[in-house]
């Protein structure tokens, strides 16, 4: 089946056919070390990889490799760097901004295979896992510890470290755990040209400049990531969640601002508006007051006196801030109840909507009314519902906007609707992305954010790691010609971001 010559015709979703001498010169160097089953380049096998969570836009990988061993890795990236081929390295394929979308004359390396968590070390409380490892699976083995990892974005179930450390991923507990970048100590990763490096330590700090926090978050562009030291927590003692719902959606996002200002950081702060609440319910019985215009999910974790100081205060400060009702969980079983449809509200949008886009902007706590009133306004003027649920306490809007691909238009419509909420999260003080990075789904938005000497030191930066631009080309840093163009486009214009990708 996988015969170079008996390939069948392979034509990309863009207007430009697959180079099948190319395509054979390159499976031919590859063979030479890869087993078949790590190499796969008919139709049928490499169109399941054909797009990552953002499946609006697709692409046909020319190659796809699937290799075992740290070995393999380093030949695939050195051969690909001598015969010039791109690289876009793919995880879970979790992912919601293309981060992951292949290239149709390039090879897509996933690290799937890389499932084995190597050690895990109660006493440093760290654990060093190979990139396919899941989110949830650290704390699953480190339990019996004790311990767990802190970042849960809502995929964990799902979601590779190795992809949460490219996006610098987040979670409901970010607020008081921080992101990622701050959970992690040490990366073993190669180069395109193959070379291992080893980033960060066992200490608080190295010498140097920071390449640990540089590589968070770098989204492939820079090396391949083979191996994460992870840190651990202790777990709490205790956990126990507010829901509180209010009348009017601008008053929840006052609350959060008040809760923050109150100088109370709790472990999580997440906020649902009345559509979500309404789609999630059925999906999960969580029991969330459907009447409600939005509501609130704080919690406090520590031991018990610190726990019951802070659910008192925090239940406070919603009453003061204007909160309809409030409930604090009586069980760890009505706990998880609450956060069970938090984290189903992205699969929950599909009861209500064959399509959602999914946004990520992320905003002062100050302008949360403002903006989630603006976000009202534009669902009005684009004719398109929308679903706000977010991480509150960090202003990281989640926004999902609810459209139908089978309806012309409709796409387009939703991707203008998008461009605008990222324009008015930089208009506020915020920036383009909280957690899900950059990808292709946010490249133009980057042209708004950034002028050109920043966005020339970015490309600097690449140029040091990847002189030739062979890993993930054309994803999160746009060139200057685009943004040229972009400019020229004028943003809301109705042009189609990436015209020569197909959409649904």
């Amino acid at each position: 089946m996988n015969s170079v010559a008996d390939t069948p015709d392979i034509t990309r979703y863009s207007a430009t056919a697959v180079d099948f001498a190319r395509q054979r010169e390159v499976v031919v160097a590859l063979s030479a070390f890869l087993p078949p089953g790590a190499l796969l380049y008919a139709r049928e096998d490499v169109q399941p990889y054909e797009c990552d969570g953002l499946s609006a836009y697709r692409q046909i990988p020319m190659i796809v490799t699937l290799p075992e061993t740290e070995d393999q890795v380093q030949r695939i990236l050195s051969t690909c760097y001598e015969m010039r081929v791109p690289v876009v390295a793919r995880g879970a394929g979790t992912g919601l901004s293309g981060g992951a979308l292949p290239l149709g004359d390039g090879v897509l390396l996933s690290l799937a295979r890389f499932m084995r968590i190597i050690e895990i070390d109660p006493f440093t409380r760290t654990a060093r896992v190979q990139p396919g490892v899941r989110n949830l699976a650290i704390s699953d083995a480190a339990a019996q510890y004790g311990l767990y990892y802190a970042p849960d974005p809502s995929s964990q179930i799902a979601c590779s470290i190795g992809g949460n450390v490219a996006e610098n991923s987040g979670g409901m507990h970010c607020l008081k755990y921080g992101l990622t970048v701050h959970n992690i100590l040490k990366l073993r990763a190669f180069t395109i040209e193959g070379e291992v490096i080893e980033i960060g330590g066992d200490g608080l700090d190295s010498a140097g400049y920071d390449l640990l926090a540089l590589m968070t978050g770098s989204e492939g562009l820079l090396a391949v990531i083979t191996e994460v030291t992870v840190k651990l927590r202790p777990s709490p003692e205790r956990a126990q969640c507010i829901l509180a719902a209010f009348d009017d959606v601008a008053k929840a996002g006052q609350a959060v601002a008040n809760i923050i200002a109150a100088g109370i950081i709790p472990a999580g702060l997440e906020m649902m508006d009345k559509l979500t609440t309404g789609a999630v319910e059925p999906f999960v019985n969580a029991g969330y007051p459907l009447d409600a215009e939005a509501i609130l999910l704080c919690e406090s974790d520590g031991n018990h006196a610190e726990v019951d100081e802070e659910i008192e205060r925090m239940a406070g400060v919603m009453k003061a801030s204007g909160a309809t009702e409030i409930r604090v969980s009586a069980s760890e079983a009505e706990r998880t109840r609450f956060w069970a449809g938090r984290k189903a509200a992205f699969p929950a949008a599909g009861r209500i909507s064959p399509d959602y886009y999914c946004m990520d902007g992320t905003i002062p706590k100050r302008a949360l009314p403002q903006v989630l009133e603006t976000i009202t306004a534009l669902s009005a003027k684009y004719g398109l519902r929308c679903m706000n649920v977010f991480h509150a306490g960090d202003g990281n809007l989640h926004p999902l906007i609810l459209y139908d691909a089978n309806r012309p238009d409709e796409l387009e419509r939703t991707e203008q609707f998008g461009a605008e909420i990222l324009k008015l999260s930089i208009d506020v003080g915020g920036t383009i992305t909280g957690e899900h990075g950059v990808g292709i789904e946010k490249i133009n938005s980057m042209c708004d954010q950034f002028r050109p000497l920043e966005l020339a030191t970015f490309h600097a930066i690449k140029a040091a790691f990847d002189r030739h631009a062979l890993l993930n080309p054309g994803k999160a840093v746009p060139t200057l010609h685009r943004c040229a163009e972009f400019g020229r486009m004028h943003v809301h214009a109705g042009d189609e971001k990436f015209p020569e990708l197909p959409r649904f």
